[in-house]
């Protein structure tokens, strides 16, 4: 018969799963998200697969849980507030488009990420298990409909929910080890215009091109002017893994923490739509259902725990990110015809943190921390999707336990970030097999952005 703290866990446990389905909105390395507690954003995420201070530790080192006695409960909200921005530096329109737009705004939103843990100390001293449920990726930038990117995107929008059972063994005093599964929703929305004035000279040349004035397209004269916008969109649920290793040194008060998160491909079905498009050009870009394949990057992470004296901790880790795992984003028709194409060439990333605990009072915990990460963006892939760069984290955060069961952790974190070039030609000069470039303007110019992140968490023993 389940008691009555298994009862209360289980219920926080389902509260967590329920926030994990709201939307992520956030800018990460890539689109990946590092925001997976509160209570590691004060550290600036430093040492996480070493410091094992909550439950969190499913995602980040599941081996972890076997420094968590009983049952624990954590429920964490982060908010992330991204501005992104482009300065034009000599933009050319796309092929018989007249209007070249304005610079977008700023492509950026608030957005919430929010992730839930418990773990069980299932056999005392011994087996540990533990569920997370999480937004490990994440992205939204959107631009205004009519600016001069717009052939190459407008809205981007990746979301994610992931569902991962763990499990923790005590091998020996000195080494734990942890694995667990993971079930992950993902869901893509993607949205840009379609240049019908090129397409139409393409199919007819320039009797297409007063057909299309003729019918009145945009409401432009020839030699151009009628575009529309296209959306595709789609999801799909994965499986993958993970696995961690502890060593904790007791002389030495020092603790290595090892890790290692799966890839997981993503086989998305979905559909795409064209609105105002010509009836000239019905035929040839129908709305309909799309497929593309999405290898999503695997992680390792080495992480250390080292206490200096008794109030002060120093955590450590270096991180590495498989990104080049995705080498452009092509979608194809449910036939499997080739619809549009956008080469990305990814590089494999990396992370390095440092942070500091100090325990001032048995109450009281201040956390401090700093981390760089680099982006797997090269600059001449570097699209409006994705105006990603290299960002230095400078973080700061509070934890008070106001009694042995139950603590609230609150942190902030701002971020400097490199500004970014944007030299996008108006064709892709090499473009996989069977698919056709289309002219979408040469984007020329610099993005910037100073995004912000604070964060709230809860934690309750029983």
């Amino acid at each position: 018969m389940i008691n009555a703290n298994m009862r209360r866990a289980l219920l926080v446990a389902a509260m967590a799963v329920a926030l994990g389905t709201s939307a992520s909105r956030a800018y990460a390395s890539g689109f990946q998200l590092v925001e997976q507690n509160g209570s590691g954003l004060g550290n600036a995420y430093s040492g996480q697969a070493a410091a094992a201070e909550d439950a969190s530790t499913v995602f980040f080192n599941p081996a972890g849980m076997t420094r968590l006695p009983g049952v624990q409960v954590v429920a964490a909200l982060n908010f992330v507030r991204p501005t992104t921005d482009f300065d034009d530096g000599g933009t050319t329109p796309a092929t018989l488009q007249p209007t070249l737009g304005g610079t977008g705004g700023d492509a950026g939103s608030l957005g919430l990420v929010p992730n839930g843990y418990v773990s069980f100390e299932t056999m005392p001293g011994r087996l540990w298990t533990g569920i997370g449920v999480n937004v490990p990726f994440g992205l939204v930038t959107e631009w205004d409909s009519d600016w001069m990117g717009r052939f190459h995107a407008i809205k981007s929008e990746v979301r994610s929910i992931n569902i991962n059972p763990s499990a923790a063994w005590k091998a020996t005093p000195w080494l734990s080890v942890g694995a667990g599964a993971n079930y992950q929703w993902f869901d893509a929305e993607l949205t840009n215009s379609v240049n019908y004035s090129a397409a139409a000279f393409a199919v007819g040349g320039a009797p297409a091109l007063a057909a299309l004035a003729a019918a009145g397209c945009g409401g432009l004269a020839p030699p151009g002017g009628c575009e529309g916008v296209a959306k595709v969109s789609g999801d799909t649920w994965s499986w993958g893994w993970n696995v961690g290793a502890m060593v904790e040194l007791q002389k030495t008060q020092t603790r290595i923490g090892l890790t290692y998160r799966s890839t997981m491909k993503h086989y998305i079905k979905g559909d795409v739509s064209f609105g105002n498009r010509p009836t000239l050009l019905a035929a040839g870009l129908p709305d309909g259902p799309v497929k593309t394949t999405i290898e999503l990057p695997d992680t390792a992470s080495v992480a250390v725990s080292q206490k200096i004296i008794a109030p002060l901790e120093l955590l450590a880790d270096f991180t590495w990110t498989g990104w080049s795992s995705i080498k452009d984003l092509s979608i194809y028709r449910e036939s499997g015809t080739p619809l549009t194409s956008t080469p990305l060439e990814f590089d494999d990333s990396w992370r390095i943190g440092l942070g500091a605990n100090y325990q001032a009072t048995e109450m009281l915990k201040l956390r401090l921390g700093v981390a760089y990460d680099t982006t797997p963006v090269q600059d001449e892939f570097r699209t409006p999707r994705l105006p990603d760069e290299d960002r230095t984290w400078l973080a700061g955060g509070v934890q008070w336990a106001f009694s042995k069961q139950a603590a609230i952790d609150v942190g902030f974190a701002y971020l400097f970030v490199d500004d970014t070039s944007s030299d996008l030609p108006n064709l892709d000069p090499d473009p996989p097999a069977g698919f056709t470039a289309a002219p979408r303007g040469h984007l020329v110019g610099t993005y910037s952005a100073s995004p912000w992140v604070a964060s709230v968490q809860a934690r309750y023993s029983f």
